[in-house]
Protein backbone atom coordinates (compact mmCIF):
# COMPACT_ATOMS: atom_id res chain seq x y z
CA UNK A 1 0.00 0.00 0.00
CA UNK A 2 1.46 3.31 -1.14
CA UNK A 3 2.49 5.82 1.76
CA UNK A 4 0.24 8.91 1.95
CA UNK A 5 2.43 12.21 1.76
CA UNK A 6 -0.28 14.07 3.46
CA UNK A 7 -0.41 11.94 6.27
CA UNK A 8 3.08 11.67 6.65
CA UNK A 9 3.50 15.33 6.68
CA UNK A 10 0.88 16.16 9.77
CA UNK A 11 2.20 13.46 11.43
CA UNK A 12 2.94 14.18 15.15
CA UNK A 13 6.07 13.38 17.21
CA UNK A 14 6.01 13.05 20.67
CA UNK A 15 8.71 15.83 22.27
CA UNK A 16 11.63 13.63 22.90
CA UNK A 17 13.23 14.77 26.75
CA UNK A 18 16.98 13.68 27.67
CA UNK A 19 19.24 14.33 30.23
CA UNK A 20 23.14 15.35 28.48
CA UNK A 21 26.02 14.88 30.65
CA UNK A 22 29.53 15.31 30.14
CA UNK A 23 30.11 10.94 30.16
CA UNK A 24 28.21 11.08 27.25
CA UNK A 25 30.09 13.70 25.58
CA UNK A 26 33.34 11.82 26.35
CA UNK A 27 31.63 8.84 25.22
CA UNK A 28 31.21 10.60 21.44
CA UNK A 29 34.33 11.80 21.11
CA UNK A 30 35.74 8.75 21.43
CA UNK A 31 32.97 6.82 19.28
CA UNK A 32 34.11 8.88 16.22
CA UNK A 33 38.33 8.69 16.96
CA UNK A 34 38.84 11.80 19.09
CA UNK A 35 41.89 10.96 20.83
CA UNK A 36 44.12 9.23 18.39
CA UNK A 37 46.89 11.70 19.64
CA UNK A 38 46.52 11.56 23.43
CA UNK A 39 49.05 13.71 23.98
CA UNK A 40 47.20 16.27 22.23
CA UNK A 41 45.67 18.96 24.63
CA UNK A 42 42.98 19.78 22.25
CA UNK A 43 41.95 16.69 21.55
CA UNK A 44 41.47 16.04 25.16
CA UNK A 45 39.67 18.94 25.67
CA UNK A 46 36.83 16.38 24.26
CA UNK A 47 37.77 12.96 25.14
CA UNK A 48 38.14 13.59 28.84
CA UNK A 49 35.53 14.05 31.76
CA UNK A 50 38.22 17.22 33.26
CA UNK A 51 37.48 18.63 29.49
CA UNK A 52 34.86 20.75 28.39
CA UNK A 53 34.51 20.90 24.66
CA UNK A 54 31.72 19.62 22.98
CA UNK A 55 32.00 17.65 19.62
CA UNK A 56 29.35 20.04 17.05
CA UNK A 57 28.20 16.57 15.40
CA UNK A 58 26.92 15.22 18.81
CA UNK A 59 24.07 17.35 18.42
CA UNK A 60 23.12 14.59 15.76
CA UNK A 61 22.24 12.25 18.31
CA UNK A 62 20.65 14.27 21.28
CA UNK A 63 17.07 14.11 21.70
CA UNK A 64 16.73 11.56 18.64
CA UNK A 65 13.03 10.13 18.22
CA UNK A 66 14.51 6.51 17.59
CA UNK A 67 13.22 4.26 14.40
CA UNK A 68 10.27 7.03 14.02
CA UNK A 69 9.37 4.85 10.76
CA UNK A 70 8.73 1.97 12.22
CA UNK A 71 7.31 3.10 15.95
CA UNK A 72 4.79 5.64 14.05
CA UNK A 73 2.14 4.85 12.11
CA UNK A 74 4.05 6.22 8.85
CA UNK A 75 3.52 3.42 5.91
CA UNK A 76 6.73 3.17 4.95
CA UNK A 77 8.55 -0.28 4.68
CA UNK A 78 10.99 0.42 7.16
CA UNK A 79 12.98 -2.77 6.47
CA UNK A 80 14.10 -0.90 3.76
CA UNK A 81 15.19 2.67 4.62
CA UNK A 82 18.63 3.58 4.99
CA UNK A 83 20.01 6.82 5.82
CA UNK A 84 20.68 9.01 2.61
CA UNK A 85 21.75 12.11 3.88
CA UNK A 86 22.58 14.64 7.61
CA UNK A 87 22.54 18.46 7.13
CA UNK A 88 23.39 20.40 10.97
CA UNK A 89 23.00 24.23 11.56
CA UNK A 90 24.34 25.27 14.92
CA UNK A 91 22.97 28.35 17.02
CA UNK A 92 24.77 27.97 19.94
CA UNK A 93 27.30 25.94 21.46
CA UNK A 94 26.22 22.65 23.00
CA UNK A 95 26.51 22.17 26.50
CA UNK A 96 28.25 19.57 28.57
CA UNK A 97 25.40 18.78 30.47
CA UNK A 98 21.74 19.66 30.92
CA UNK A 99 18.30 18.50 30.19
CA UNK A 100 17.46 18.75 26.53
CA UNK A 101 14.65 18.49 24.41
CA UNK A 102 14.01 16.87 20.84
CA UNK A 103 10.67 18.42 18.78
CA UNK A 104 10.82 16.86 15.31
CA UNK A 105 8.23 17.41 12.04
CA UNK A 106 8.53 16.02 8.45
CA UNK A 107 9.31 19.25 6.60
CA UNK A 108 9.36 17.29 3.26
CA UNK A 109 8.06 13.36 1.41
CA UNK A 110 9.56 13.41 -2.10
CA UNK A 111 8.15 10.94 -5.00
CA UNK A 112 11.63 9.18 -6.88
CA UNK A 113 8.94 7.30 -9.11
CA UNK A 114 7.89 3.22 -9.35
CA UNK A 115 10.66 1.53 -8.21
CA UNK A 116 13.14 4.61 -7.50
CA UNK A 117 11.94 5.16 -3.96
CA UNK A 118 10.87 7.94 -2.13
CA UNK A 119 13.34 10.98 0.35
CA UNK A 120 11.99 11.61 3.67
CA UNK A 121 13.11 14.78 4.83
CA UNK A 122 12.95 14.89 9.69
CA UNK A 123 13.68 18.31 10.69
CA UNK A 124 14.67 18.00 15.00
CA UNK A 125 15.49 21.27 16.30
CA UNK A 126 17.18 20.73 19.77
CA UNK A 127 16.47 22.79 22.79
CA UNK A 128 17.65 23.66 26.19
CA UNK A 129 14.53 22.52 28.47
CA UNK A 130 16.13 25.45 31.48
CA UNK A 131 16.05 28.23 29.02
CA UNK A 132 14.18 27.40 25.95
CA UNK A 133 17.14 28.24 23.54
CA UNK A 134 17.11 26.55 20.84
CA UNK A 135 20.80 25.22 20.15
CA UNK A 136 20.44 23.38 16.75
CA UNK A 137 18.67 22.11 14.20
CA UNK A 138 19.31 18.78 12.39
CA UNK A 139 17.58 17.58 8.98
CA UNK A 140 17.84 13.93 8.26
CA UNK A 141 17.10 12.40 5.03
CA UNK A 142 15.79 8.93 4.95
CA UNK A 143 15.71 6.97 1.58
CA UNK A 144 12.67 4.93 1.55
CA UNK A 145 13.98 2.32 -1.06
CA UNK A 146 10.65 0.54 -1.17
CA UNK A 147 7.62 3.04 -1.29
CA UNK A 148 8.15 5.20 -4.49
CA UNK A 149 5.48 5.71 -6.81
CA UNK A 150 2.98 7.01 -5.09
CA UNK A 151 2.17 10.28 -6.82
CA UNK A 152 3.75 12.89 -4.81
CA UNK A 153 6.26 15.61 -5.98
CA UNK A 154 9.76 14.68 -7.00
CA UNK A 155 10.70 16.61 -4.25
CA UNK A 156 13.21 20.43 -3.89
CA UNK A 157 16.09 20.73 -6.71
CA UNK A 158 19.26 19.46 -5.73
CA UNK A 159 21.38 22.45 -4.66
CA UNK A 160 24.54 22.74 -6.97
CA UNK A 161 27.55 21.08 -5.64
CA UNK A 162 30.78 21.29 -8.27
CA UNK A 163 34.06 19.92 -7.10
CA UNK A 164 36.32 22.73 -7.27
CA UNK A 165 39.29 22.51 -10.04
CA UNK A 166 41.28 22.27 -8.31
CA UNK A 167 43.98 20.41 -5.68
CA UNK A 168 41.97 20.30 -2.03
CA UNK A 169 43.35 22.81 0.15
CA UNK A 170 43.47 20.39 2.77
CA UNK A 171 43.55 16.72 2.89
CA UNK A 172 42.76 14.79 6.34
CA UNK A 173 43.35 11.13 6.78
CA UNK A 174 41.70 9.36 9.84
CA UNK A 175 42.39 5.89 11.08
CA UNK A 176 39.57 4.26 12.08
CA UNK A 177 39.31 1.74 15.03
CA UNK A 178 38.40 -2.02 14.11
CA UNK A 179 36.36 -1.36 17.34
CA UNK A 180 34.66 2.06 16.47
CA UNK A 181 31.52 0.36 15.36
CA UNK A 182 31.21 -1.17 18.72
CA UNK A 183 32.28 2.06 20.74
CA UNK A 184 29.89 4.87 18.65
CA UNK A 185 26.90 2.28 18.63
CA UNK A 186 27.03 3.19 22.66
CA UNK A 187 25.55 6.41 21.98
CA UNK A 188 22.00 4.89 21.26
CA UNK A 189 21.71 3.03 18.11
CA UNK A 190 22.36 -0.20 18.78
CA UNK A 191 21.25 -1.69 15.09
CA UNK A 192 22.89 -4.75 14.93
CA UNK A 193 24.30 -4.15 11.60
CA UNK A 194 27.26 -2.43 13.10
CA UNK A 195 28.07 -5.26 15.89
CA UNK A 196 26.96 -8.36 15.04
CA UNK A 197 28.70 -10.41 11.53
CA UNK A 198 26.03 -12.76 11.00
CA UNK A 199 23.05 -10.06 11.35
CA UNK A 200 25.52 -8.06 8.64
CA UNK A 201 26.01 -10.77 6.18
CA UNK A 202 22.22 -11.20 6.33
CA UNK A 203 21.86 -7.81 5.01
CA UNK A 204 24.45 -8.49 2.60
CA UNK A 205 27.41 -7.03 4.09
CA UNK A 206 30.93 -9.21 4.82
CA UNK A 207 30.85 -7.92 8.12
CA UNK A 208 29.44 -5.09 10.53
CA UNK A 209 29.58 -1.36 9.39
CA UNK A 210 30.21 1.42 10.66
CA UNK A 211 27.07 3.69 11.50
CA UNK A 212 26.59 6.48 8.89
CA UNK A 213 26.36 9.58 11.98
CA UNK A 214 29.95 7.99 13.22
CA UNK A 215 31.71 8.55 9.51
CA UNK A 216 29.63 12.03 9.33
CA UNK A 217 31.09 12.91 12.95
CA UNK A 218 34.60 11.64 11.79
CA UNK A 219 34.08 14.46 9.08
CA UNK A 220 33.19 17.05 11.33
CA UNK A 221 36.50 16.03 13.43
CA UNK A 222 38.63 16.59 10.44
CA UNK A 223 37.33 20.18 9.70
CA UNK A 224 37.28 21.01 12.80
CA UNK A 225 41.27 19.97 12.84
CA UNK A 226 41.90 21.42 9.64
CA UNK A 227 40.59 24.70 9.83
CA UNK A 228 39.52 25.54 13.30
CA UNK A 229 42.38 24.15 15.29
CA UNK A 230 39.95 22.17 17.33
CA UNK A 231 37.51 25.01 18.16
CA UNK A 232 33.73 24.19 18.38
CA UNK A 233 32.48 27.37 18.04
CA UNK A 234 34.26 27.47 14.84
CA UNK A 235 31.77 25.90 12.93
CA UNK A 236 28.26 27.08 12.09
CA UNK A 237 26.95 24.02 9.74
CA UNK A 238 28.17 21.13 7.94
CA UNK A 239 25.90 18.70 5.86
CA UNK A 240 26.50 15.41 3.36
CA UNK A 241 24.96 12.68 1.53
CA UNK A 242 26.17 9.08 2.58
CA UNK A 243 27.40 6.90 -0.08
CA UNK A 244 28.87 4.00 0.86
CA UNK A 245 29.38 1.95 3.65
CA UNK A 246 32.34 2.18 5.86
CA UNK A 247 34.02 -0.81 7.44
CA UNK A 248 35.69 -0.39 10.82
CA UNK A 249 38.78 -0.27 11.08
CA UNK A 250 39.40 1.37 7.31
CA UNK A 251 41.50 4.59 6.58
CA UNK A 252 39.40 7.64 5.35
CA UNK A 253 40.77 10.79 3.81
CA UNK A 254 38.48 14.03 3.90
CA UNK A 255 39.49 16.70 0.73
CA UNK A 256 38.93 20.38 1.81
CA UNK A 257 38.08 23.30 -0.67
CA UNK A 258 37.68 26.78 1.12
CA UNK A 259 36.36 29.83 -0.32
CA UNK A 260 36.48 32.44 2.93
CA UNK A 261 34.00 31.28 5.28
CA UNK A 262 31.91 28.58 3.05
CA UNK A 263 33.71 25.24 2.69
CA UNK A 264 33.21 21.93 0.37
CA UNK A 265 34.58 18.28 1.03
CA UNK A 266 34.38 14.67 -0.02
CA UNK A 267 35.59 11.77 2.08
CA UNK A 268 36.87 9.34 0.91
CA UNK A 269 37.67 5.21 1.26
CA UNK A 270 42.27 4.75 1.16
CA UNK A 271 41.09 1.04 1.32
CA UNK A 272 38.78 0.71 -1.37
CA UNK A 273 39.36 4.00 -3.64
CA UNK A 274 35.96 4.87 -3.24
CA UNK A 275 33.74 8.05 -1.54
CA UNK A 276 31.58 7.48 1.58
CA UNK A 277 30.44 11.10 1.75
CA UNK A 278 29.47 12.98 -1.09
CA UNK A 279 28.50 16.86 -1.73
CA UNK A 280 29.64 17.79 1.33
CA UNK A 281 29.46 21.33 2.63
CA UNK A 282 30.27 23.55 5.84
CA UNK A 283 30.26 27.04 7.29
CA UNK A 284 32.57 28.39 9.73
CA UNK A 285 32.04 31.35 11.82
CA UNK A 286 33.57 34.89 11.59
Amino acid sequence: MPIDPDRLTALPFPDVTRRHDRRACVLYALGVGVGDDPTDPRQLAFATEEGTGVLPTMACTLAHPGFWSRDLPTGIDHARVVHGEEALDLHAPLPSEGDLVGRCRIVEVADKGPGRGALVRVERAIHDRLTGRRLATVVSTSFCRADGGFGGPPGRPVPDWTRPDRPPDHAVTVRTLAQAALIYRLNGDTNLLHADPAFARAAGFPRPVLHGLATFGIAGRALLAALCDWSPDGLRSIGARFSAPVEPGETLRFDVWTDGAAVLFEGWSVDHARPVLARGTALLRG
